[in-house]
């Protein structure tokens, strides 16, 4: 099962109700999946505000709670001392986001890697669900309507959302197994189905120096796309590599802070609608996810075709 969603906002004026539409996508898309949920927000003033790098983490990795028993003002104490900077940290229900001011000269890329050394040094136990410029990553155990709420997720804002509710098949249900995978900076993916040839996908990578924080199969393709993406590869070209090395029945959806990627495979079993307006471009798993967004009933709604990737740019 599982369920996806995702919204690329075309006009900012929608930007302040992204929270809002993307909870609504979210909760319907709960019966394919009740066991966790997780969201990927671009462009959230309070998770990822300008001028900032974002590091988004569970301080425990192995907890079940709608919080992550940590306060935020001592989280940010903490990486403060730890990263000899001032850390900002915002209470995200199981997860906290912590931002920092980036580097102007260095496009934020090392300080974002600073931030998230900071917080792996003093939260052994965490799980590091996201990092960038522009992204948060929330997301945990329990019924994904009790996690939207837990994330505040409804007043979030920005040009860019994607969503996952999780029906655990073959890996445990813990904020690790969770989606969104967020391994690369400002990266995200998402995925409904399985892939069958993943330990040995696994194997390669590891043999390559790349760690993994979960035995999900998941994690192998966004870990795939974010080494494909190091090595200079757009979206597309990564995607179309994955297509021809995964063997089994997925669809994806992939974001980063300027794109937004859908795919299916050779036989497309697995469900996908795609809705677009002058103001918006969706997807989910089902239709009945996008009925609530602004001019749905003029919008173009079609099923993506298998093996072609559809993206967007910012």
């Amino acid at each position: 099962m599982c369920g996806i969603v995702g919204l690329h906002l075309r006009n900012p004026e929608l930007y302040p109700r992204l929270g809002e539409l993307l909870t609504g996508m979210l909760c319907e898309m709960q019966d394919r999946g009740a066991d966790s949920a997780g969201v990927a927000v671009y462009g959230d003033p309070r998770w990822s505000p300008a001028g900032s790098v974002a590091v988004s983490f569970v301080p425990d990795a192995a907890s079940t709670a709608l919080t992550s028993g940590t306060s935020a003002h001592e989280a940010a104490a903490t990486l403060t001392t730890a990263l000899g900077s001032p850390v900002e940290v915002v209470d995200a229900g199981p997860t906290l986001v912590a931002h920092a001011v980036a580097s102007p000269t260095t496009a934020g890329t090392s300080d974002v890697v600073a931030l998230r050394a900071a917080v792996v040094a003093s939260y052994p136990e965490a799980l590091v669900t996201g990092f960038g410029d522009d992204v948060a990553v929330l997301k945990g155990v329990g019924h994904p309507r009790d996690l939207a709420t837990a994330f505040g997720l409804e007043q979030a804002q920005g040009w860019q959302g994607v969503g996952h509710t999780r029906m655990a098949t073959e890996s445990a249900v813990t904020a690790g197994g969770c989606h969104p995978y967020a391994v690369g900076p400002d990266q995200c993916l998402v995925h409904n189905g399985s892939f069958s040839n993943h330990a040995s996908i696994r194997r390669d990578l590891r043999a390559k120096g790349v760690a993994f924080d979960s035995e999900n199969d998941t994690e192998v393709g966004a870990r795939f796309v974010a080494d494909r993406l190091e090595a200079g590869y757009d979206v597309e070209t990564a995607l179309k590599e994955l297509l021809v090395t995964f063997d089994g029945f997925y669809t994806l959806l992939v974001s980063n802070s300027r794109s937004f990627a859908v795919v299916r495979d050779a036989i497309a079993c697995k469900p996908a609608i795609i809705a677009e307006t002058d103001d918006w471009v969706a997807m989910a798993s089902e239709y009945r996810a996008l009925v609530g967004l602004p001019g749905v009933a003029a919008a173009r709604i079609y099923e993506p075709e298998p093996e072609r990737i559809y993206a967007w740019t910012r």
